[in-house]
């Protein structure tokens, strides 16, 4: 295959143009617990078209089938974006990884190698084998498709001459995108700046190809270090939602988004995002992925834009520009919280919801009214939050086969405490009683004695979802059952049953995984020696 040098440069690509390459529902879903459902998939890769992402990695098509069928169908479904599935340095990989994106309108076939002297060790190949490999796969992976992605994994910590090297192979087998991934968060942004712009300086046809980065937290440094590579002639950036990610998490799209944004001053780089979705698509991957978000988190967390010093109050008040350098608005996020209440109808709460950036179905509305209705009974105001916290906690009830129908709790100084609950499972209604420490392990212990279960509760987090003593409680669970991590979500203004509604959200996940015998419970982990 024979092409200029005009050509192979990827087509999202401009000089002035930072490309945003999101990898939330790979690396992102790599987060222990984090896992999605084949159809939260879909909604998030969506939300990542619709809001402007240049490139979607959708997953790994070779780890199950599961995942397979989640990078098919999104690459059918993708209008605007490039659809990129992951592959080792195998044939085998590549093969599958391309039967996966091949449909969409644009695809991207992504192969890495662990380059590093640690992951040299791994597959036990030597420098000039791995240096075969390289050339073989990325040459097989061009040849099945025009935009191709290498990755030396652990850049980072890669000699320098070898480096060098082995991106000068992949260039010249055909690869339009080279990835310097910082994949255990390593380098400092001095360090990345300077990596980025000497590989371009000295490696033969580096001016050919876009150069990308792709920077783990590990040390606090992701988003600095992903800036400081575009300021070194990188023009793609690696990014998840909310920084989603392994230990420490990725770079936060939001973070380097708004960053370029904002400081365009010094960072004269656009993008195609859409800023105004960002709110969105964070609270739903936080739902979904059942990672909340932390309070004090750039961009997207709770206090991002709030003020409780009176000086900064007075100062806002006067001048917003005087202590915020960009408006809620820019984020997606509603200029002002109007407050819902029990005499607000079914038509407000649509263009309430459609505001803060849900379009339901009717069904799917009927249902959250019903829930707003028995909200406003109990509390006298409903907030923006308390409206997503009903939406996040409701949108999957419809297929569960485990649901609460009641739930009575005596609890107190005087123990032990003590649950009465009854349940319907499979459309059977059953009732038990159980003690426990506390109303929460009571009630919990009443559920594994209607449901008997192996999973062992590995997390357990409550949030409030406003201020107040009639505040929702927002709570998360993860557990674990033979390797499959899931997590679960709900929100009520009686914290014991949103813990149960949760926990049996999180048994519904599990079973879902169990029932698809293999479709979502990986077969192949990236790290797996090739």
């Amino acid at each position: 295959m024979t092409d200029t040098a005009k050509d192979r440069v990827s087509p999202e690509a401009k000089k002035d143009r930072v490309v945003i390459f999101d990898t939330t529902l790979r690396d992102g879903e790599q987060s222990p617990g984090a896992t999605m459902t084949h159809e939260e998939k879909l909604e998030i890769a969506g939300l990542l078209d619709e809001m402007g992402v240049d490139i979607i990695e959708a997953g790994f098509p070779i780890a199950s089938e599961g995942d397979f069928r989640a990078v098919s169908e999104i690459a059918k479904q993708a209008r605007n974006a490039t659809i990129c599935g992951l592959a080792r340095a195998n044939l085998k990989d590549i093969d599958r990884c391309w039967d996966a994106v091949k449909h969409a309108n644009s695809p991207r076939i992504h192969t890495f190698i662990g380059t590093s002297p640690l992951h040299r060790a791994i597959p036990n190949l030597d420098m000039d084998q791995m240096a075969e490999r390289i050339h073989e796969t990325v040459t097989h992976a061009r040849n099945l498709c025009d935009n191709v992605q290498w990755s030396p994994m652990d850049a980072t910590r890669t000699e320098w001459d070898y480096l060098c090297r082995v991106v000068e192979i992949a260039i010249k087998a055909g690869a339009t995108t080279i990835n310097i991934p910082d994949t255990v968060g390593y380098t400092a942004p001095v360090e990345s700046a300077d990596l980025i712009r000497r590989l371009i300086e000295t490696v033969p046809g580096a001016d050919e190809v876009v150069f990308a980065t792709h920077c783990h937290n590990d040390l606090g440094m992701a988003t600095a270090n992903a800036l400081a590579a575009v300021a070194g002639g990188a023009r793609q950036i690696e990014c998840t939602i909310n920084g989603l990610g392994e230990r420490a998490g990725n770079t936060a799209l939001e973070e380097v988004v708004m960053a370029l944004r904002v400081r365009g001053d010094i960072m004269p780089y656009e993008t195609g995002i859409d800023t105004r979705k960002i709110m969105h698509i964070s609270r739903r991957v936080a739902a979904v992925s059942g990672f909340s978000v932390q309070p004090n988190k750039a961009i997207v967390g709770k206090n991002a834009f709030a003020h409780e010093s009176g000086i900064h109050q007075d100062g806002m008040l006067k001048n917003a520009e005087t202590f915020e350098i960009m408006r809620p608005e820019d984020v997606g996020l509603a200029a002002t919280n109007i407050v819902m209440g029990k005499h607000s109808g079914r038509a407000a709460l649509r263009a309430k919801l459609h505001d803060l950036g849900y379009d339901l179905a009717d069904n799917q509305l009927g249902d959250i009214f019903v829930r707003f209705k028995e909200l406003a009974d109990r509390k006298k105001e409903v907030y923006d939050e308390d409206l997503i916290a009903l939406v996040n906690a409701g949108l999957d009830d419809e297929t569960d086969r485990l649901q609460i129908k009641r739930l009575q709790v005596v609890c107190g100084t005087e123990g032990p405490q003590q649950a009465t609950l009854t349940m319907l499972i499979d459309g059977e209604e059953k009732s038990t009683e159980a003690t426990g420490d506390g109303p929460v392990d009571a009630t919990f212990n009443a559920v594994r004695a209607l449901f008997p279960h192996d999973a062992r509760l590995q997390l357990y987090q409550v949030a409030a979802v406003t201020e107040g003593t009639d505040a929702q409680a927002t709570v998360s669970v993860r557990m674990e059952e033979d390797g499959r991590i899931v997590t679960g979500q709900s929100a009520d203004t009686d914290t014991v049953v949103a813990s149960a509604k949760a926990y049996v959200h999180a048994l519904n996940r599990l079973l879902v995984r169990r029932e698809k015998t293999g479709a979502d419970k990986r077969e192949v982990s990236y790290k797996d020696v090739s």
